[in-house]
Protein backbone atom coordinates (compact mmCIF):
# COMPACT_ATOMS: atom_id res chain seq x y z
CA UNK A 1 0.00 0.00 0.00
CA UNK A 2 1.24 3.33 -1.02
CA UNK A 3 -0.51 5.12 1.53
CA UNK A 4 -0.16 9.27 2.79
CA UNK A 5 1.69 9.14 5.76
CA UNK A 6 -0.72 11.93 6.88
CA UNK A 7 -3.95 9.61 6.09
CA UNK A 8 -1.69 6.47 7.87
CA UNK A 9 -1.10 8.47 10.68
CA UNK A 10 -4.64 9.74 11.30
CA UNK A 11 -5.69 5.77 10.73
CA UNK A 12 -3.50 4.79 13.41
CA UNK A 13 -5.15 7.42 15.30
CA UNK A 14 -8.35 6.15 15.34
CA UNK A 15 -7.34 2.94 16.42
CA UNK A 16 -7.23 1.39 12.95
CA UNK A 17 -5.30 -1.53 13.36
CA UNK A 18 -4.25 -2.25 9.91
CA UNK A 19 -2.98 1.11 9.50
CA UNK A 20 -0.53 0.59 12.58
CA UNK A 21 0.91 -2.53 11.55
CA UNK A 22 1.61 -0.60 8.09
CA UNK A 23 3.30 2.11 9.76
CA UNK A 24 5.40 -0.23 12.03
CA UNK A 25 6.45 -1.85 8.41
CA UNK A 26 7.13 1.72 7.03
CA UNK A 27 9.45 2.50 10.35
CA UNK A 28 10.25 -1.05 12.05
CA UNK A 29 14.20 -1.03 9.55
CA UNK A 30 14.90 2.33 9.71
CA UNK A 31 14.25 2.30 14.08
CA UNK A 32 16.50 -1.16 14.16
CA UNK A 33 19.42 0.50 12.67
CA UNK A 34 19.72 3.49 14.41
CA UNK A 35 19.10 1.22 18.14
CA UNK A 36 21.60 -0.82 16.36
CA UNK A 37 24.10 1.66 15.68
CA UNK A 38 23.51 2.92 19.14
CA UNK A 39 23.72 0.45 21.31
CA UNK A 40 25.86 -2.33 19.58
CA UNK A 41 24.14 -5.69 19.86
CA UNK A 42 20.95 -7.06 18.18
CA UNK A 43 18.87 -8.00 21.56
CA UNK A 44 19.17 -4.18 22.76
CA UNK A 45 17.87 -2.79 19.12
CA UNK A 46 14.94 -5.32 19.16
CA UNK A 47 14.09 -4.04 22.47
CA UNK A 48 14.16 -0.31 21.15
CA UNK A 49 12.32 -1.07 18.30
CA UNK A 50 9.85 -2.84 20.17
CA UNK A 51 9.69 -0.31 22.71
CA UNK A 52 9.24 2.16 20.53
CA UNK A 53 6.27 1.14 18.67
CA UNK A 54 4.76 0.13 21.91
CA UNK A 55 4.76 3.95 23.02
CA UNK A 56 3.80 5.30 19.51
CA UNK A 57 0.74 3.02 20.27
CA UNK A 58 0.10 3.91 23.57
CA UNK A 59 0.05 7.31 22.21
CA UNK A 60 -1.67 6.96 18.95
CA UNK A 61 -4.49 9.64 19.89
CA UNK A 62 -2.15 12.40 20.27
CA UNK A 63 -0.93 11.72 16.91
CA UNK A 64 -3.41 14.00 15.29
CA UNK A 65 -1.21 16.87 16.68
CA UNK A 66 2.13 15.42 15.49
CA UNK A 67 3.56 17.33 12.76
CA UNK A 68 6.60 15.71 11.71
CA UNK A 69 6.11 11.74 12.52
CA UNK A 70 9.26 10.88 11.56
CA UNK A 71 10.77 13.23 14.51
CA UNK A 72 8.15 12.03 17.19
CA UNK A 73 9.13 8.02 16.49
CA UNK A 74 12.97 8.99 16.25
CA UNK A 75 12.45 11.16 19.42
CA UNK A 76 10.91 8.07 21.32
CA UNK A 77 13.70 5.92 19.81
CA UNK A 78 16.76 7.56 20.57
CA UNK A 79 15.27 8.31 24.53
CA UNK A 80 14.74 4.48 24.59
CA UNK A 81 18.34 4.29 23.25
CA UNK A 82 19.72 6.36 25.85
CA UNK A 83 18.17 5.38 28.54
CA UNK A 84 19.12 1.54 28.19
CA UNK A 85 22.86 3.06 27.68
CA UNK A 86 22.45 4.94 31.28
CA UNK A 87 20.32 1.80 33.06
CA UNK A 88 23.73 -0.42 31.26
CA UNK A 89 26.43 1.51 32.59
CA UNK A 90 24.86 1.72 35.98
CA UNK A 91 25.02 -2.04 36.20
CA UNK A 92 28.51 -1.93 34.62
CA UNK A 93 27.65 -3.54 31.36
CA UNK A 94 29.73 -3.33 28.24
CA UNK A 95 28.22 -2.60 24.98
CA UNK A 96 28.79 -6.01 23.31
CA UNK A 97 31.85 -6.13 20.78
CA UNK A 98 29.43 -6.24 17.60
CA UNK A 99 29.84 -4.78 14.17
CA UNK A 100 29.13 -0.91 15.21
CA UNK A 101 29.81 0.28 11.76
CA UNK A 102 28.83 -1.87 9.10
CA UNK A 103 29.30 0.53 6.07
CA UNK A 104 32.94 1.13 6.95
CA UNK A 105 33.41 -2.55 7.47
CA UNK A 106 31.64 -3.14 4.01
CA UNK A 107 33.78 0.30 2.31
CA UNK A 108 36.96 -1.44 3.96
CA UNK A 109 35.95 -4.83 2.08
CA UNK A 110 35.97 -3.30 -1.32
CA UNK A 111 39.43 -2.06 -1.14
CA UNK A 112 41.33 -4.41 0.76
CA UNK A 113 44.61 -4.97 -1.30
CA UNK A 114 46.54 -7.28 0.98
CA UNK A 115 46.49 -9.01 4.33
CA UNK A 116 48.73 -6.26 5.78
CA UNK A 117 46.47 -3.78 4.29
CA UNK A 118 43.65 -5.90 5.61
CA UNK A 119 44.64 -6.06 9.09
CA UNK A 120 45.45 -2.27 9.37
CA UNK A 121 41.60 -1.53 8.28
CA UNK A 122 40.83 -4.09 10.64
CA UNK A 123 42.73 -2.02 13.59
CA UNK A 124 41.34 1.13 12.14
CA UNK A 125 37.76 0.02 12.24
CA UNK A 126 37.90 -1.53 15.39
CA UNK A 127 40.15 2.00 17.02
CA UNK A 128 36.57 3.73 15.34
CA UNK A 129 34.28 1.42 17.15
CA UNK A 130 35.98 1.76 20.62
CA UNK A 131 36.05 5.49 20.22
CA UNK A 132 32.16 5.91 19.36
CA UNK A 133 31.96 4.15 22.30
CA UNK A 134 33.31 5.95 24.71
CA UNK A 135 31.40 9.07 23.58
CA UNK A 136 28.46 10.10 26.07
CA UNK A 137 24.63 9.50 24.68
CA UNK A 138 24.15 12.37 23.55
CA UNK A 139 27.61 12.63 21.21
CA UNK A 140 27.64 9.20 20.24
CA UNK A 141 23.59 9.46 19.18
CA UNK A 142 24.00 13.07 17.43
CA UNK A 143 27.27 11.38 15.53
CA UNK A 144 25.05 8.14 14.59
CA UNK A 145 21.80 10.11 13.27
CA UNK A 146 24.16 13.11 11.32
CA UNK A 147 26.80 11.38 10.03
CA UNK A 148 25.68 7.71 9.50
CA UNK A 149 21.98 8.40 8.94
CA UNK A 150 22.04 11.29 7.19
CA UNK A 151 19.70 12.67 9.16
CA UNK A 152 19.68 16.80 8.87
CA UNK A 153 20.90 19.24 11.92
CA UNK A 154 17.21 20.47 12.20
CA UNK A 155 15.57 16.73 12.26
CA UNK A 156 17.95 15.28 14.88
CA UNK A 157 17.09 18.52 17.18
CA UNK A 158 13.37 17.60 16.48
CA UNK A 159 13.92 14.13 17.56
CA UNK A 160 15.90 15.09 20.61
CA UNK A 161 14.00 17.92 21.77
CA UNK A 162 16.76 20.66 21.69
CA UNK A 163 17.98 23.26 20.12
CA UNK A 164 19.85 23.15 16.49
CA UNK A 165 23.04 24.47 18.24
CA UNK A 166 23.44 21.86 20.76
CA UNK A 167 22.88 19.26 17.95
CA UNK A 168 26.14 21.21 16.28
CA UNK A 169 27.54 21.45 19.63
CA UNK A 170 27.34 17.63 20.30
CA UNK A 171 28.60 16.74 16.99
CA UNK A 172 32.06 19.29 16.91
CA UNK A 173 32.51 18.00 20.33
CA UNK A 174 32.05 13.99 19.18
CA UNK A 175 34.36 14.90 16.13
CA UNK A 176 36.50 16.69 18.19
CA UNK A 177 37.14 13.61 21.30
CA UNK A 178 36.97 10.95 18.05
CA UNK A 179 40.01 12.81 16.16
CA UNK A 180 42.14 13.50 19.18
CA UNK A 181 41.27 9.48 20.46
CA UNK A 182 42.34 8.48 17.02
CA UNK A 183 45.11 10.42 16.77
CA UNK A 184 46.49 9.07 19.90
CA UNK A 185 46.09 5.88 18.98
CA UNK A 186 47.87 6.25 15.84
CA UNK A 187 50.53 8.32 16.52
Amino acid sequence: MNTDINDLIARVANDDREAFAELVGRYKKKIYGIAYRMLGNHLDADEVTQETFVRVYEKRHQLRSVKYFSSFILRIASNYSIDLIRRKQKKNISVDELAFLPEVQIELAERIESPDKSLEDAEILQAVKDAVKRLPPRQKMAIILHDLEGFTKLEIANALGCPQATVRSNLHIARTKLKKWLKKKFH
